[in-house]
């Protein structure tokens, strides 16, 4: 089995899909199919994954506008987004926040009343 190189979308609607419903949104490569993506997270995390949605984007074409040059002609690589989401009880390390981090919290928003 050949490894496959997941990499967390950090967004603020991934962030919210982690909270709401335990899907967790990944960067994966345009050639990976969902139960290659379903096993590469299950192996790599120990989680148990019940379903895999992907979506694709192609890459935008831009113009670079230099002083005195012609403008540079680009594109953006294409994307593909891989939703996976966990079995209930199952959470990935990615939004999690500390409890040092939540303690500190508490003992400032006690303050705050004050």
């Amino acid at each position: 089995m050949s490894t496959l190189i997941l990499k967390p979308r950090m967004s603020e609607k991934a962030y919210a899909l982690s909270l709401i419903s335990g899907t967790y949104v990944f960067d994966v490569p345009t050639s990976a199919n969902k139960n290659t993506i379903a096993d590469a997270v299950e192996s790599q995390f120990k989680v148990t994954v019940t379903n895999v949605r992907t979506a694709r984007a192609k890459g935008k074409v831009k113009l670079s506008y230099q002083k005195r040059n012609r403008p540079v002609h680009g594109k953006r690589a294409d994307v593909k987004r891989a939703y996976v989401q966990l079995k209930d009880g199952d959470k990935l390390p990615f939004f999690e926040v500390p409890e040092e981090e939540k303690k500190s919290d508490k003992k400032s928003d006690k303050k705050e009343k004050k």
